[in-house]
């Protein structure tokens, strides 16, 4: 493992271990206006959710590395304490990319980048037509990190209203994360993608008390085949089988069936206990650990 202290690294090193590591991130589609009136809209990708009761958002504008000075969007949130933060489907994400370029002040970037103005209902910054989801924030408060290069300023968002586009919902109208098609940032020039294949479900367990890896046998639990996310599964049933279960499991065949489609590879059992854990059939994967233990 490689080793670095932040502290001996130039800001820009330090910015790219950071946004390459913590990753993806997404992306606050930020609306603001100045203290004339005139609207800004630029992408933050140092942004999250930090609470539902109050609602609030946190996003934060840097100063430039280069030349530490500030972005127009924080300029005009202390000048104008509203904000609109949508968020971005992959539909919109090269017109996104144009809005960051470093127009000058004054110059609006829903025309640079061709979307289109929404009047919101409560603030005076407009909401992205476009975009699924327009959240209307008053800003409560702006917290300065530093004052060099690369310093954040995270700027605490309450959200007022929260406008969703229909075409992003899902018959019980929830928002529909595959309709959705977001976008996040990675490091450098990369992005990706929440659709498709890279979608995948895990069950909280928030009413169930999983037995834990550690009581998986040793010799699987210390398996070159078994991964991370095997043991994590198994070790999250409630329950493992008891000594009946497993001997009718052994006597009736299957323990030697589901060998058999291993039958000439190292670690047999191992893989067929990963096989049975990627199908989802965690009772018979912990029978047949158990059975060779």
């Amino acid at each position: 493992m490689i080793t670095v202290d932040p502290s001996k690294l130039s800001a820009v090193k330090v910015q790219a271990i950071l946004q390459a590591a913590v990753a993806p991130r997404p992306i606050a589609f930020a609306s603001t206006v100045n203290a004339g009136g005139q609207v800004n809209l630029s992408p933050f990708s140092f942004f999250n959710v930090f609470s539902a009761a109050p609602p609030i958002l946190i996003f934060s504008p840097a100063r430039r590395v280069r030349d530490n000075t500030t972005k127009h969007t924080l300029d005009n949130v202390l000048a104008v304490p509203e904000v609109v933060i949508s968020v971005v489907s992959y539909s919109m994400v090269q017109q996104m990319s144009l809005a960051s370029t470093e127009y000058p002040a004054g110059v609006n970037e829903f025309e640079k980048a061709g979307f289109t103005m929404l009047p919101s209902e409560i603030v005076k910054p407009p909401c992205v037509k476009e975009a699924p989801v327009n959240f209307e924030c008053s800003v409560e408060q702006v917290i300065a990190l530093g004052d060099q290069g690369g310093a954040g300023n995270l700027v605490v968002c309450k959200v007022q209203r929260i406008h969703m586009a229909e075409w992003a919902l899902n018959e019980e109208q929830q928002l529909d994360q595959h309709k959705l098609d977001l976008v996040a940032r990675l490091g450098g020039n990369w992005y990706c993608r929440a659709s498709g294949e890279a979608l995948f479900e895990v069950e909280k367990p928030l009413s169930t008390l999983g037995v834990g890896v550690d009581k998986i046998p040793q010799s699987f639990r210390l398996s070159p085949i078994l991964s991370g996310n095997h043991l994590g599964r198994l070790g999250n049933v409630e329950h493992v089988p008891d000594q009946a279960a497993i001997k009718e499991f052994v006597s009736s065949g299957e323990r030697e069936i589901l060998l058999q489609q291993h039958a000439y590879s190292d670690f047999a059992e191992h893989r067929a206990v990963a096989q049975l854990v990627d199908r989802g059939a965690m009772q018979e994967a912990w029978k047949l650990m158990l059975s060779s233990d």
